[in-house]
């Protein structure tokens, strides 16, 4: 997207905070009629800006109590090694982010366990049997402080 303005911005800062808005109360909002507001959204949602729309649920909700941090080395930084690193992890349903890094760790992934013992479930069965992995180092979060699904507009 070229540019955007501030409409676009406020736009932008009202979906994140409630993604269900009925694009008439969207529009009364950041003052803009509903057929303007709607071409906007379209535009945000075409080029990019706007991803997708989804439900974000509560972990704890879910009975996922345990956030835990896992730093992975593989074998090698080779593209064949990453490939399959990367195809492997996307599997399991219990990484909830993983990060390509520079550094000290090939890998960071978020993982969500319900428990110490669904968590060893999660190494032994998935994490250990990952293609090309060396070394696994896990932190176990003890709170939650922050957690944005965006940064701000």
């Amino acid at each position: 997207m070229a540019t955007m303005d501030t409409i676009d911005a406020a736009i932008l800062r009202i979906l994140q905070q409630n993604g269900r808005i009925a694009n008439a109360e969207l529009a009364e909002k950041v003052g803009l009629s509903a057929s303007a507001c709607s071409r906007r959204v379209d535009i945000l949602e075409k080029s990019g800006v706007i991803s997708g729309y989804h439900a974000r649920l509560s972990h704890k909700a879910l009975d996922y109590r345990i956030m835990v941090i896992v730093h992975i080395s593989l074998s090698g930084q080779f593209a064949k090694t990453l490939t399959e690193f990367e195809a492997a992890v996307k599997l399991c349903p219990n990484v909830l982010v993983c990060y390509l890094m520079s550094g000290e760790y090939d890998y960071i992934l978020r993982v969500a366990a319900k428990d110490l013992e669904d968590y060893e479930r999660i190494h032994r069965d998935w994490l250990s049997a990952l293609p090309h992995v060396v070394k696994i180092n896990s932190s176990f979060s003890l709170r939650e402080i922050i957690d944005r699904p965006n940064v701000g507009v």
